[in-house]
Formats: structure tokens, C-alpha cells, sequence
């Protein structure tokens, strides 16, 4: 079998799979978040049985290698900006055919998890370049997670909008899982405000366009993230913010779940007390995010998880002393972090705020579900 040629770059971070420094995440529930289902993943939509079953092999820490393939040609991956940008029309063509290890050339790995490893890969035939996550399904079993793999993939294949990463498909094996994901060149948000320490008002404003833009479209759809962080948030290749895992999200016809899920420093009031909840959890987790774009930190991060709780339920923030930041994106966050959800700002209230437009750098016309593509 032969190995493939992994190009040696700095690893990034795909689809919240963590290879760098993060910040510390308590447990905040002891339930399991999902009950089991079977091992093999399979989707009650029709358009998701057409990017079906084959092959991997890798563990965690190793590389990945066919399983029982013969006279492979050699693999090799180009850099990850070389063709990553093709045709909408290559992209298609990934969703319309039934997938193995084999259609792969794989390359350089991007991330590691819990649960197995992303690497960056190319389509044999189009060339084009994508994302490969590999999960281990034992490790998938122990966890208690399948359902909410299972949930992932029905939801994400889905989605259509710029600002929200594309799964193109999946296919499996007897061990492994394998998501064939779009590719964001430039990696996670996380690690970009790390090494920036805060955003300027411009920058944050542009994100939280994009982000409130992405999120009008999943609830439009009835579709609830539930884990909106900057951990799950990636950069594409011309720096636009991609949503990324949709590991906690929901599809919610009507319903409303009082799972306790996510990073606590992001749950809203309703979340950690217990209660049920509907859409307007993103709603806070916006709030949340937008302060931390522009101090630095989550506004209730506290030394101890009980602090950070009764922060929380009090609503108990406040701005730096040193903090240079307008009284418009201040009058953003507090509309948005309210105790009472049906207190907070609307999504479409936040695309129209006049701090965003006024702000970002980008010129958006602030209409329903902007950019969407519609099945």
C-alpha cells in the first residue's frame, strides 16, 4: 500500500478538530448528549444516500492509509492554495457519486480530535481540493455520540450559504466515518484572534454580519446551532467566516430541547438553568461572541465554573477600563445578552443595527436569507 506524501505546513484546525491551544471547556453536564444508535451512519434523506459507503485506515496519532486496496497510484497533495478554488460546478459534481478512500489523493494532516483526524485531500478526478474527517467509530460508541454525528451530517449536507462550511458527502467502513468537507484555507478564528488579541470595530462588525447572516438563513430552516464560538467558526479563503460543526445543532420543526450542551462561557441563562430553549440561544451566543471580538475574552469568563454561572444568570459583564470601544457595538452586545430571550435583538435586527452596516467593511443588502442557495 503505498504512503501517501504529506506536505510539511503548519497544521490548522478543520471543523472543530483541535491540534493548538484552547481555552479551558468544564464539563456542564453529566447526561449523555445523545443516546446510542447503530455504528453505520445513515441519513433518512434521500439526496444524502448518493454519497455513500468504502475505505480508510488510521488511528489518532497516525497517518491514513487505504484499507485493502491494491495498486493504488502514488499519492500527492499540492499546496492547499494551489487549486483549492474550482468551478461551482466541481463542487457539484462531489455530491452526485458514491465515494471511497480510492477517489482521494491524501494529504498533509489539518487537525486532530477526540475522535479522529482531519487531512487535507483532492478529488482524483476534479482535482479539487477539500477536507477529509476521518472518525473512529469505536471512539464514536464509547462517547455515547452517534446520534449526534448522525444529526451532524443530515443537517450540515443540507445547508447552502457562503458563510457556512459545506459537507459534500460521507461514506464509511467497518472502523471509520469519513466527512468529505470544504476546505477553509485559512484555518480557525480561534487561533486568529489568539494571535491578534482583539479585532478592530470594522473586522468584528464584518464578522458578525456574516455570522448573523449565516444564522437568519439555519433558522429559517428550523435549524438551531446551539455551540456558535470562535472554536467553531473558520476563515475561507478570502478571510470570510465559515460556521463550522454542527455537531450540537438541532433541526426543530417546533420542538425545543433543554440538553445542556456547548462551552458553558457561550450558553445562555435558559441553557444553563435547565430550561427549554428555541433559536434564541444564537441569539446570545452572538452577544457573547461580539464582545469577545472586541475585548479579547468572553464577557462572563471567570476563574471557577461556578462564577462563571452566576455570571451568567446576572448578566455581569463588563468592559475593560482601557477599552477604546463605541457606544454602538456596546448597545449591540446588550441587546443581544438579555437575561429574557424573547428581550433579545431579532437576527434581522442585528443585520439592520446601525453599528453593522455603518461598520463593516462589507457592503451587504440586508434582505432575508442573503446568498442562500435554495434546493
Amino acid at each position: 500500500v503505498p504512503k501517501a506524501v504529506v506536505t510539511p505546513t503548519q497544521p490548522q484546525r478543520v471543523l472543530g478538530v483541535s491540534n493548538g491551544p484552547q481555552r479551558v471547556q468544564r464539563p456542564v453536564s453529566h447526561q449523555k448528549p445523545v443516546s446510542h444508535v447503530p455504528a453505520v451512519v445513515k441519513s433518512k434523506h434521500p439526496a444524502d444516500q448518493n454519497v455513500n459507503p468504502a475505505s480508510l485506515n488510521e488511528t489518532p496519532t497516525s497517518r491514513p492509509k487505504p484499507v485493502a486496496q491494491q495498486n493504488q497510484p502514488k499519492t500527492h497533495v499540492p499546496s492547499a492554495n494551489s487549486e483549492s478554488a474550482k468551478p461551482p460546478s466541481e463542487s457539484a459534481k462531489l455530491e452526485k457519486k458514491r465515494w471511497s478512500l480510492e477517489n482521494f489523493d491524501i494529504g498533509r494532516p489539518l487537525g486532530k480530535g477526540k475522535f479522529g483526524n482531519v487531512y487535507l485531500a483532492r478529488e482524483r478526478q476534479t482535482k479539487f481540493i477539500l477536507a477529509l474527517k476521518v472518525l473512529f467509530k469505536n471512539q464514536l460508541e464509547k462517547a455515547g455520540v452517534e446520534h449526534q454525528l448522525r444529526r451532524e451530517v443530515e443537517i450540515q449536507s443540507h445547508l447552502r450559504h457562503p458563510n457556512i462550511l459545506r459537507l459534500y458527502g460521507y461514506f464509511h467502513d467497518t472502523a471509520r466515518v469519513y466527512l468529505i468537507l470544504e476546505f477553509a484555507p485559512k484555518g480557525e478564528l480561534f487561533s486568529e484572534l489568539q494571535r491578534c488579541g482583539s479585532f478592530p470595530e470594522d473586522r468584528s462588525a464584518t464578522y458578525i454580519m456574516e455570522l448573523a447572516d449565516a444564522l437568519h438563513y439555519c433558522h429559517a430552516k428550523k435549524v438551531i446551532h446551539r455551540d456558535i464560538k470562535p472554536e467553531n467558526l473558520l476563515l475561507g479563503a478570502n478571510g470570510e467566516l465559515k460556521i463550522a460543526d454542527f455537531g450540537w445543532s438541532v433541526h426543530t420543526p417546533s420542538s425545543r430541547r433543554s440538553t445542556l450542551c456547548g462551552t458553558l462561557d457561550y450558553l445562555p441563562p435558559e441553557m444553563i438553568e435547565g430550561r427549554t430553549h428555541d433559536e434564541k440561544v444564537d441569539l446570545w451566543s452572538l452577544g457573547v461572541l461580539c464582545y469577545e471580538f472586541l475585548v479579547g475574552k468572553p464577557p462572563f469568563e471567570a476563574k471557577t465554573h461556578d462564577e462563571t454561572y452566576r455570571r451568567i444568570s446576572r448578566v455581569d459583564y463588563t468592559y475593560p477600563p482601557q477599552s477604546n470601544i463605541s457606544a454602538g457595538a456596546k448597545d449591540l452586545v446588550a441587546r443581544l445578552l438579555k437575561h429574557h430571550p424573547m428581550q433579545r435583538l431579532p437576527i434581522q435586527g442585528v443585520l439592520s443595527h446601525p453599528w453593522v452596516p455603518q461598520t463593516t467593511h462589507l457592503h451587504y443588502v440586508t434582505e432575508p436569507i442573503k446568498g442562500a442557495q435554495r434546493d
